[in-house]
């Protein structure tokens, strides 16, 4: 369990979030045009909770002071069709959480190959000082 949370308490927090995020996204979905609506996808927490997190976090009785706990204070999640990348910290590197396939079969370059954010940290790119202990959520 991450941070202390439950194993059953996690999978009820993805789903919610999950259900949250399909719904506010519904009429901003653009596989064709992945970056379009972009900005409407991005969540933000910025010392402010995001409000989708926020009501999936409250859907499962987790306090918006115990998440701030488990997430950073700053982190920028974009969803995108096809890629979910995030950022932690204003001046942190961007990295790929998530990249699938794409219609039309459409080669991208192998999340092998990219440069870790690990990686551009060694190298002396700007990087999140600070070490979090990130909660997951996958599907």
């Amino acid at each position: 369990a991450a941070g202390g949370i439950g194993e059953e308490q996690l999978r009820c927090f993805r789903e919610c979030l999950q259900e949250a995020l399909r719904e506010h996204y519904k009429h901003h979905w653009f596989p064709l045009v992945p970056s379009r609506g972009s900005g409407y996808r991005c969540i933000r927490i910025n010392h402010q909770m995001d409000p989708l997190v926020g009501k999936a976090a409250g859907m499962i009785g987790l306090s918006h002071e115990r998440l701030f706990q488990l997430l950073p204070s700053e982190l920028t999640l974009w969803v995108d069709p096809f890629e979910v990348s995030y950022r932690i910290g204003e001046d942190g590197s961007i990295c790929v959480l998530y990249e699938g396939p794409q219609p039309g079969g459409k080669a991208t370059k192998p999340l092998e190959s990219r440069t870790s954010c690990k990686e551009e940290w060694r190298t002396g790119r700007s990087s999140p000082s600070k070490n979090y202990n990130m909660m997951t959520v996958s599907s």
